[in-house]
């Protein structure tokens, strides 16, 4: 696994992503997805495994889901299950909000 720590403090990293709002972060050569509700970070692949829409465009539902702008698909935020549509489900990343800034980890292959 590869970690990054975003932010230097956690007020600071709560600043840097206002609430419910996507933003597009660049990991090393990944691009991802992440979005914050209340001091819960998730992190997310950017692009739609079904016909890879960008998420970054998509919007987040009051049941911790992101639905994709092409074709309604909503998948967890927390498991990256799909919940309506029919794809492969979301990869997402642990993230962790630390006293120092927020730490994700993308698996190995990422």
């Amino acid at each position: 696994m590869k970690k990054f720590q975003l932010g230097q403090s956690r007020e600071n990293v709560i600043n840097l992503f206002p609430e419910k709002a996507i933003r597009r972060v660049k990991l090393g050569e990944k691009e991802i997805g992440i979005v914050r509700i209340g001091e819960i970070f998730f992190a997310f692949d950017s692009l739609c495994p079904h016909r890879g829409a960008s998420l970054i465009q998509g919007s987040i539902n009051g049941y911790e889901e992101i639905i994709c702008p092409l074709h309604q698909y909503r998948f967890d935020l927390k498991t990256g299950a799909l919940h309506s549509g029919s794809c492969s489900d979301l990869e997402v990343y642990q993230t962790n909000l630390t006293d120092e800034g927020l730490i994700i980890q993308l698996n190995s292959g990422n």
